[in-house]
């Protein structure tokens, strides 16, 4: 069992170093390949299992796409916060938005719900994007995060 342990907290760490050198939102298979390339020999259920269970810790956090893949990246605020996600970069912007908490305490309370969870991601076009799209006349490439 003691082997397991260190081996999980080894891949653990192979994973959040991976994310650490990225700084962006990747997938589960876009990380297994990254970590492949650098001779690991992690499995791809490993990576998965261990995603779910760092996101679940609140050690990471997650965007779903608009196909449902669910996208990883290392928190850099350790409390409840939501993203503002560029939909043609990808580049994301850690928001506090306390009038989002109050709403949704209202709502559970309105309603009888307790231990309320949620998630909310804002997508737009990131000033450099639009700036971008105006200087070339044409609409960019969305980079599918949203």
């Amino acid at each position: 069992m003691a082997a397991t342990q260190r081996r999980n907290t080894t891949q653990r760490a192979a994973i959040l170093q991976v994310l650490a050198e990225t700084g962006e939102f990747v997938s589960a298979q876009d990380l297994h390949g990254a970590l492949r390339a650098t001779g690991s020999s992690i499995g791809l259920a490993t990576v998965y299992r261990a995603l779910q269970e760092m996101a679940g810790s609140g050690d990471l956090d997650t965007v779903r796409k608009e196909s449902g893949e669910v996208l990883y990246r290392q928190c850099e605020q350790p409390s409840h916060h939501h993203h503002l996600v560029c939909r043609v970069c990808g580049r994301t912007q850690e928001i506090k938005a306390p009038g989002v908490e109050q709403w949704a305490r209202a709502v559970a309370e309105e309603f009888g719900y307790v231990d309320l969870d949620h998630q909310m991601e804002l997508f737009g076009v990131c000033a450099a994007c639009a700036h971008e799209r105006t200087r070339s006349g044409s609409p960019a490439e969305p980079a599918g995060v949203g």
